[in-house]
């Protein structure tokens, strides 16, 4: 019977396990899974769409980073359908026109900003985004735009922008007339030029109009265009090209960002980035051979926008996507803002649909927007999980610690690693604790409340969770002194030795002892104090007048990483932008330098120092090189304080900068470091690495650990917040699991009953969009490994000949008793048993038998007294739940595991103990948890006994059934035995009351007296899911079924008495067979 309760759901027994596939072949734990927690209410920065043509409710989203997106019902559902390919920075997606399944991502970011992802190159899919194959273009960096040949699709042209950071690479336009097997280079400037956009004649395709872009950008410096830059034009396909003077700006150009009129042929449109006079909307009306200039308008910052869109219908129509995107109606002429009311700002991407150009979707820093009126209201979608975080931090909030983070341009979110709720993390479980681009926050550790919290450039707020006021308290300048140099990441920390103190990094290292009340420097400058204007960029040092130099990029000289050590109070760690790490052991009267690391080039961005857990000499340094086009990671380790570093990247894979790192609490040697493209740990102190292969590929930017849980909480720049939970089965050697099981400890568990108040669990009755993301799993979590698979006879046997095979061996037929053996063998299995401290078993577990690592997670309940169904139904509506026995008490248990082969039972991992934890006390929650036990174990009995009796009182029914049938067909049957069997078919109708209540009255809508099994199921539905003391009125209750049960079964008894009676009668009398009755034979 299914007991309906309201709004409640009944977590059950729960699985978790890691394929042996996905293991990683270095280490068996490499794969086990992680646990996003979101959010979804900012998403991330949108660099494309691709819609299904005449199927717009089918579309792709393109990430800056965070991979490809799908979804075939206008974004009520998402999947992530390129997530495990070796970029996840996208700047292109598009659809073949001949063939719509046939998708094309140009990986890498197609802007200069700095924060900007790398590809590597193009990639291709025939199935819907199912599977990719790479294309090719591998050291292009940063795909601009892929376009097809109007009558040939086959052949593809691909604008590659080149490597951002470092001269070369595949950087120029180029064509592939075979799908993209092999490509040509059409258009080539020179090293440090890129082709940016391109457009083709529809009506003549050898006409080719193309923008080159020159760019480079470092840790110091921006400069965003060149004599590089320009526009060209080929007439003959590509062969050769000319490049265009007439009517454009002379000198230096930026960023040229074309876009073609669909509904007027032979009319392109060009936003030029330029000095003053040359800047601005330019118009040709022959294709590109003479321009004419609309207007001077620009986007506010080209380097990261300066993309058009003509509406397919109405020439004139031009929407310029920017900080506030803009439309002219006039052809470029005149522009006013499109608007941002209720939506973020920062706009990359725009689809104008087509059929109605009233529909707009436009994609930017804040995710994707829908509007049905052309941009004057919008739709967000709150369900698309790619939020970047450049930093991420655990608080120590109890029970359950909140997460704070810094997002790519969407405030300092903080929300919940975990909750009580029945539907898990929801975005309105988050809150701001900062506005702007947030970085690392931190959070006092004697009170949650109280967060730290960043936007760029020092921008320093403290937040108060109780009355949600922020105080800035960034350092301000002196008198007569320059402006501080904050990084637009600037390290803050609170000191390990004073929960009051704050450390906050400028170009020198400032103090506060007071929360941020006041402040003190303990540093000089602890830069290289270089000045970047006199620093050679593409060959030589560039004019104060270059394009964009140096916007939008951090002043040179400034902490960027900073750390005390947690054992020795003042010992201070301090990296810089340029490169250098300095020491201070008496909290910064005096420090040292290190300037040069063996292995290391010179002047790198030094990004993360922690300070070891437990050696007072030893640091773990992370140094970013990519901005000069070097990908390397570099991790490194002082066992000194710091006087000298030594690597220790080891196989670390050599594509991918190092991020972060992060040094286990209990074991020394357990290691994490995050990547640009992933997640490793290293069990023996960094002589090697294993990737995490259960995150999909995604940078990682910060690292934590919730030492009180031990939780890895990981920041990632596209994908949200992941958690691994309880990472403690890492610190296991590889030596270790070679035993044939391993049972890992379990943690103290908290005991509760889900809350379902806002909703019947999971997604709800709001709809299959509402974004939710999981919560660990309910219940005590055992975790466990096996070395390899538990095998039946027939599976033993069927390796053994395929090995047999392989060697060219012959495989003799088994006898008839080996396939007879195998044939009746019950499967292997697996079981957990769960104990009491008294040593009495709470609950058996099945739990998979295969190899690798298996997650299983206990209810903290008693057996269900439901009867057995060999084939139970999983299908509930939404008030139904699976059956449930009683809530087990706090107090100490244990888990042992053992196997099943061939019928017999043996431990294979001794018992491992843990405590439930009640979450809960005081209130309406009892103090007596013994007595609800009692009760409810009592109502656990005769619930299971009135089940039964139920079930026995059909099948007596069922058996009366079948005799009245067999008196029929049996010739020496008496009328006096059909009688007395109608008899009994009456008394089971006044039992079937009695059970389950008068159907007579009930189907006409009027009242009855309550019936046993409603009397009973409304006591165990109504009162199990609650921690409340038992009340009277269910004592009182269960006093009557008691009573009422009595009298039903002693019924029962006497029904089924009599029946056996008739029974042997009729078998006597040669009556066929019917169900209860073995047949007699001398």
């Amino acid at each position: 019977m299914l007991r309906v309760r309201l709004l409640s759901i009944v977590f059950v027994l729960l699985t978790l396990s890691l394929p042996v596939s996905t293991i990683a072949a270095d280490n068996p734990l490499a794969g086990i899974p992680l646990r996003n927690i979101g959010p979804a209410l900012t998403s991330g920065r949108v660099s494309d769409f691709a819609f299904y043509p005449g199927q717009s409710q089918t579309f792709y989203v393109s990430m800056a980073s965070g991979g490809v997106w799908k979804t075939e019902n206008n974004g009520i559902t998402w999947k992530a359908v390129f997530e495990n390919e070796n970029s996840f920075a996208t700047g292109v997606v598009v659809l073949d026109p001949s063939n719509p399944n046939t998708v094309w991502v140009g990986s890498g970011e197609n802007n200069a900003q700095r924060s900007v992802g790398y590809g590597d190159g193009v990639y291709k899919s025939v199935d819907g985004g199912k599977s990719w194959q790479h294309m090719g273009l591998k050291d292009s960096g940063h795909i601009s735009m892929i376009r097809f040949h109007p009558e040939d699709s086959n052949t593809v042209f691909v604008a590659a922008q080149g490597p951002l950071w470092s001269p070369g690479g595949d950087r120029g336009l180029y064509k592939s007339t075979d799908g993209g097997a092999n490509w040509t280079r059409i258009l080539s400037v020179d090293e440090n030029t890129g082709i940016n956009e391109f457009v083709i004649d529809a009506a003549n395709p050898d006409v080719i109009v193309a923008s080159s872009y020159q760019r480079r950008r470092h840790v110091w410096t921006l400069i965003n265009g060149g004599p590089g830059s320009a526009v060209h034009k080929s007439t003959d396909g590509g062969v050769t090209w000319r490049k265009i003077a007439g009517g454009l700006p002379s000198g230096d150009l930026g960023r040229i960002g074309l876009a073609a009129a669909p509904s007027e042929p032979h009319m392109i449109y060009a936003i030029i980035e330029a000095d003053d006079k040359g800047k601005g909307v330019y118009r040709s009306t022959d294709f590109g051979e003479s321009w004419e200039k609309r207007s001077s308008h620009s986007t506010s910052s080209p380097q990261y926008y300066n993309e058009l869109y003509v509406d397919p219908q109405n020439p004139d129509r031009v929407y310029a996507v920017d900080t506030f995107t803009q439309v002219s109606e006039d052809g470029g002429q005149s522009w006013n803002k499109v608007s941002f009311k209720n939506r973020h700002v920062d706009d990359h991407a725009l689809w104008i649909d087509p059929t109605n150009t009233e529909h707009l979707y436009i994609g930017g820093d804040g995710g994707v927007y829908e509007s049905w009126d052309r941009g004057q209201l919008w739709r967000h979608v709150r369900n698309l999980p790619a939020v970047q975080f450049y930093r991420a931090t655990p608080d120590n909030d109890a029970p359950f610690y909140n997460v704070c983070a810094g997002t790519q341009d969407n405030f300092s979110l903080c929300g919940p690693s975990r909750n009580t709720k029945t539907d898990g993390i929801t975005n309105g479980d988050w809150w701001v604790a900062q506005f702007g681009d947030g970085f690392k926050a931190q959070i006092d550790p004697t009170d949650a409340n109280i967060v730290y919290a960043q936007a760029q450039y020092g921008s320093l707020a403290r937040f108060d969770r109780v009355t949600g006021e922020r105080l800035q308290i960034t350092p301000m300048p002196g008198a007569d002194e320059n402006n501080y140099n904050w990084n637009w990441n600037s390290p803050l920390i609170i000191s390990p030795h004073n929960h009051q103190r704050l450390y906050y990094g400028a170009e020198r290292l400032f103090r506060s002892d007071d929360r941020g009340e006041s402040w003190t420097t303990v540093s000089g400058d602890l830069t290289r104090k270089i000045d970047r204007n006199k620093l050679e960029v593409m060959g030589r040092v560039w004019s104060v007048d270059a394009i964009a130099k140096n916007v939008s990029t951090s002043t040179y000289g400034a902490l960027i990483a900073v750390d005390e050590s947690p054992l020795l109070e003042g010992l201070i760690y301090a990296g810089t932008d340029d490169g250098l790490i300095n020491v201070t052991s008496d909290g910064g009267k005096k420090w040292s330098t290190v300037d040069t690391f063996r292995g290391v080039p010179d002047m790198s961005l030094i990004e993360d120092i922690i300070a070891s857990f437990h050696d007072t000499d030893v640091a773990y340094a992370v140094i970013d090189n990519h901005k000069r086009g070097d990908y390397k990671p570099y991790v490194l380790k002082t066992e000194n304080r710091g006087r000298n570093w030594t690597l220790i990247s080891n196989n670390l894979p050599e594509r991918g900068t190092a991020h972060t790192i992060i040094e286990d609490h209990v074991d020394p040697k357990l290691l994490f470091v995050g990547t640009e493209f992933g997640l490793f740990f290293s069990n023996n102190g960094g002589e090697s690495w294993n990737e995490m292969t259960s995150l999909p590929t995604i940078a990682v930017r910060d690292l934590e650990i919730q030492r009180r849980e031990g939780d890895l909480v990981i920041g990632t720049f596209g994908r949200g917040i992941y958690i691994l939970d309880d990472y403690s089965p890492l610190r296991t050697s590889s030596k270790t699991l070679e035993a044939e099981a391993t049972l890992f400890g379990v943690r103290d568990t908290w005991l509760f009953v889900p809350d379902a108040r806002r909703g019947w669990g999971g997604k709800g009755d709001w709809g299959v969009g509402r974004y939710t993301a999981d919560n660990p799993p309910y219940g005590a979590v055992f975790a466990y490994y096996l070395s390899k698979d538990l095998q039946s006879q027939k599976e033993q046997r069927r390796d053994a000949e395929k090995e047999r095979a392989k060697q060219g061996g012959d495989n003799p037929y088994p006898s008839w008793e080996q396939l007879r053996e195998e044939d009746r063998e019950e499967a292997p299995s697996v079981t957990m048993t769960v104990r009491d401290a008294a040593g009495n078993v709470v609950q058996r577990i099945d739990a998979p038998a295969g190899k690798g690592f298996h997650r299983v997670a206990w209810n903290m309940r008693y057996p269900a007294p439901d009867p057995v169904n060999l084939k139970p139904d999983n299908n509930f509506a939404p008030w139904a739940s699976p059956p449930q026995g009683p809530m087990a008490v706090p107090g100490n248990y244990s888990v042992s595991l053992s196997k099943r082969v061939e019928g017999k039972l043996v431990e294979i991992a001794g018992a491992q103990s843990f405590a439930l934890k009640p979450l809960f006390s005081g209130g309406l929650v009892t103090d007596d948890r013994q007595a609800l036990l009692d009760f409810e174990m009592q109502s656990n009995d005769l619930y299971r006994a009135v089940m039964g009796a139920n079930r026995a009182r059909s099948e007596v029914q069922d058996r009366i059934d079948h005799l009245l049938k067999a008196v029929v067909d049996t010739p020496a049957s008496s009328e006096a035995q059909a009688t007395a069997l109608r008899a009994l078919k009456a008394r089971m109708h006044d039992l079937q009351v009695s059970f389950s209540g008068d159907r007579t009255i009930a189907s006409r809508a009027e009242p009855v007296p309550m019936s046993i099994s409603s009397r009973i199921g409304n006591i165990v539905g109504g009162h199990w899911d609650s921690q409340s003391a038992v009340s009277e009125n269910y004592r009182a209750s269960y006093a009557i079924a008691e009573a009422q049960f009595k009298e039903a079964l002693v019924e029962l008894k006497a029904i089924a008495a009599d029946l056996a009676n008739i029974e042997a009668e009729l078998q006597a009398a040669g009556a066929p067979w019917t169900p209860g009755r073995i047949p007699h034979w001398p």
